[in-house]
C-alpha cells in the first residue's frame, strides 16, 4: 500500500507541475476534467447521480462547464456570477418539473458540487493568471500537500492531543501545528530557491510563508469537512480513481479550500 501511494502521489505531482508550466488551454482542461470526476464523486456520495445520469446531475455538470468557459474567455466576475445564477435556476427547473423524481437535499447538494468542487477548484487556474501566477500557484499543494505531510511526520512523533478526536482521531494539535510551521518553512524555502528566475516584485521569503502559513490552516478545515461528508454518508473514500489514495476529492479536498484563499491572499498581499 505505501508503494502504491508513493507512486501515485509521484504521479499527481507530476501531472500537476506539467499543468502549471503549460497554463492556459492545458491547465484550464485539465482543472475541468478534475472538477467534472470531483463532482461525479460528490454526486454519487450525496445521492445526486442514482443508477444512471439524470437531468438534476447533468444540470450540475452543465453549470460547471458554462462558469469554466467564462474563465477561459475572461468575461470577468459579473459574467460567471450570472453563469452560477443560470445553473441554480436550471437545477431548480429540473426539480419543478420532474417532481417529485428528487428531494430537497438532492437539489441543494448539486448546487453545492459546482460551488464546493468546480468553482474554488477554478482558483487554481485563476492564481496561475496572476501577474508571477506560474510560482504562486505552487503555493496552493505547498499549502495543502506540503503542510499535511509536515502534520502527519510531527503528529506521529509528538502528537498526543486530539484536534477532533470524534470527526478524525488521527489528527493531533501538535500535527497541526507542525502542519503550519512546516509550510511556512517549505513556502520560505520555495521562495529563495525560485529567487534566481522569479522577476516579480513582492515575492518575497517572509511573504510566501505567510501565505503558506495560512493556507496550511484553511486546508485543515478543507481535510476536515471533506471528512465529516464521508462520516455522514458512510463511505470510506470518495471514489477509486488515484490507487493508495481514493478518489479526487480524496486527495484534493484540502486544495478545494485552500486555492481560494491563496488566490485572495496573492492579490491582496503581493
Amino acid at each position: 500500500m505505501f508503494w502504491t501511494r508513493l507512486f501515485s502521489g509521484i504521479i499527481l505531482v507530476i501531472i500537476a507541475a506539467v499543468s502549471i508550466a503549460a497554463g492556459s488551454a492545458v491547465l484550464f482542461t485539465v482543472l475541468l476534467a478534475v472538477s467534472i470526476i470531483g463532482m461525479n464523486e460528490l454526486y454519487r456520495a450525496t445521492g445526486v447521480h442514482q443508477k444512471d445520469f439524470g437531468p438534476l446531475e447533468i444540470a450540475g455538470y452543465a453549470g460547471a462547464v458554462g462558469y469554466y468557459l467564462t474563465l477561459l474567455w475572461r468575461q470577468g466576475e459579473e459574467v460567471s456570477l450570472v453563469i452560477l445564477l443560470f445553473a441554480l435556476v436550471l437545477i431548480m427547473c429540473v426539480y419543478v418539473f420532474t417532481y417529485p423524481k428528487y428531494q430537497a437535499e438532492q437539489v441543494m447538494a448539486a448546487m453545492f458540487g459546482i460551488l464546493y468542487v468546480a468553482v474554488m477548484l477554478s482558483y487554481i487556474y485563476k492564481t496561475r493568471n496572476l501577474e508571477g501566477g506560474i510560482w504562486l500557484v505552487v503555493l496552493i499543494f505547498l499549502s495543502s500537500w506540503g503542510s499535511d505531510t509536515c502534520a502527519y511526520c510531527v503528529g506521529r512523533l509528538i502528537g498526543k492531543h486530539k484536534m477532533a478526536p470524534v470527526l478524525s482521531p488521527k489528527k493531533s494539535i501538535e500535527g497541526a501545528v507542525g502542519g503550519v510551521a512546516g509550510a511556512a518553512l517549505l513556502g520560505a524555502a520555495y521562495a529563495m530557491i525560485i529567487a534566481g528566475v522569479n522577476p516579480a516584485q513582492g515575492h518575497t521569503p517572509l511573504m510566501y510563508a505567510l501565505i503558506c502559513a495560512v493556507g496550511a490552516l484553511i486546508s485543515m478545515v478543507g481535510d476536515l469537512a471533506a471528512s465529516a461528508i464521508k462520516r455522514n454518508k458512510g463511505i470510506k473514500d470518495y471514489g477509486t480513481l488515484i490507487p493508495g489514495h481514493g478518489g479526487i476529492l480524496d486527495r484534493f479536498d484540502s486544495v478545494i479550500f485552500t486555492a481560494p484563499f491563496i488566490y485572495f491572499l496573492a492579490e491582496v498581499l503581493i
